[in-house]
């Protein structure tokens, strides 16, 4: 994916198995853990391009939030914060080779970002 793609969803869930029943009987998705990432469900759209994740949902996460592929994550945060944003969540790794952060617009609206690869 290029900088600026939407990259992956998840959805804030309390009950992983049973929201992975719901949307993979209401969309078709394919959902299924992942070796590494045990109690985080990854789904895939019928598309093969979709996806995201079903997150255990918290106090701090009760909406879907869309994570955004950049080149940069520390960039995109310095720019974030230079145009009135501000850092919910500061980069933190994913794998040796990937992270993510969460950055928040001016109107309040929580954004993921994600840099690098995962697997592969």
């Amino acid at each position: 994916m290029a900088h600026g793609d939407i990259t992956h969803i998840d959805i804030p869930v309390s009950d992983l198995a049973k929201a992975s029943a719901f949307y993979s009987g209401l969309f078709g998705w394919n959902i299924a853990e992942m070796p590494g990432f045990e109690g985080y469900p990854m789904w895939q759209a019928p598309n093969g391009v979709s996806g995201g994740g079903l997150a255990p949902r918290d106090e701090g996460f009760t909406q879907p939030r869309s994570y955004v592929e950049v080149d940069s994550i520390d960039d995109t945060i310095a720019a974030a914060e230079a145009s009135g944003g501000s850092v919910a969540m500061a980069k933190q790794p994913i794998t040796d080779t990937s992270a993510w952060a969460v950055i928040v617009d001016p109107d309040g609206n929580h954004i993921g970002l994600f840099e690098g690869v995962v697997g592969g």
